[in-house]
């Protein structure tokens, strides 16, 4: 690896919607190149949730190192702040040892905070304030105006609405929020802040696959993860005292195992719900990529094409 005299480190990220391939094809590549992976998945940073997040396995973190994994219990708050602090520091000791760093995973927050930072000063959550934005947008949806809330932002914070996709409606609740407790732009803050300076060169790279395709392979990866012992995991969960209403708990997967393990619903119902929830979560992931207006899409079995441009990249 070549970072030049004093250029940036280079990150190479590996996102995409679920059950594309990310994980496999980050492995081989770090393998290849003497890379290690920095977790980018919400759900992988906690202990024993294994099977239904799709965790690398021990076969994996052998052939690459891994970080950010089973970095807490389901009961422990863990937020994006923390996470950001945690990767780059996990992407210095990596940068240090002279290895690229590949930031795997499918969380769009976690890797926006790990590449540009997150808005903490000034910008504590508003509970109240937040429902009423998701509030006056589910209206505006209802009335067919889904870009309400960003032509507002628009209004309020021009520079955070022209970084902010229309679609992306997370982001654009939590700049008004801002904007609304602070009485200051959240791009203003972000300037003062250092958050518009470049920490990494970046190769953004976006799997995805034929709608038809990942739908199959969705509904594939649900049947294996039963097969694989999910609803065990959650019972295991159950004896070790973590209940459904912990965040964590309340993820694709183990939501839909808990009424089976109350014995209110089936397992056959159970599979079912929770294929059609992934594909309805691997659709946002796919909308939110869209706006990453840095993304390189591939598909993942285009390898030599992808080998191609991390090569070139990394050189």
């Amino acid at each position: 690896m070549r970072t030049g005299n004093g250029s940036l480190p280079p990150v190479v990220v590996v996102t995409g919607p679920t059950a594309t391939g990310k994980s496999a094809l980050a492995v081989a590549l770090a393998e290849r190149l003497g890379g290690e992976i920095v977790n980018a998945d919400s759900m992988q940073v906690y202990r024993f949730l294994d099977i239904g997040t799709a965790k690398p396995g021990p076969a994996a973190r052998a052939r690459v190192p891994h970080h950010l994994l089973d970095v807490v219990t389901p009961d422990v708050a863990y937020n994006a702040a923390r996470y950001g602090r945690e990767a780059r520091a996990a992407a210095a000791r990596i940068h240090a040892r002279g290895a690229p760093v590949f930031l795997v995973g499918g969380t769009g927050l976690y890797i926006r905070v790990f590449l540009h930072g997150l808005v903490e000063e000034e910008g504590a959550p508003d509970g109240a304030l937040r429902e009423a934005l998701e509030a006056e947008h589910a209206r505006a949806l209802a009335e067919g105006d889904p870009q309400r809330l960003h032509r507002r932002l628009a209004e309020l914070d021009p520079g955070s609405a022209a970084t902010i996709h229309p679609h992306d409606v997370r982001r654009i609740v939590r700049a008004l929020e801002i904007r609304g407790r602070s009485g200051r732009p959240a791009s203003e803050i972000r300037r003062r802040q250092g958050f518009g300076e470049r920490r990494y060169r970046v190769l953004h790279l976006a799997l995805d696959r034929e709608v038809a395709e990942l739908d199959a392979r969705i509904d594939e990866r649900c049947r294996a993860m039963i097969e694989a012992g999910l609803l065990q995991e959650v019972r295991g969960l159950v004896e070790r005292g973590y209940g459904p209403r912990l965040r964590p708990l309340q993820a694709i997967g183990y939501r839909h195992m808990w009424p089976v393990v109350e014995g209110s619903d089936t397992l056959a119902n159970a599979l079912r719900a929770m294929q059609r929830d992934t594909r309805r979560f691997a659709r946002r992931q796919r909308t939110w990529l869209r706006g990453v207006p840095e993304a390189v899409w591939m598909h993942p079995r285009d390898e030599a094409g992808i080998a191609k441009a991390v090569d070139a990249f990394l050189d």
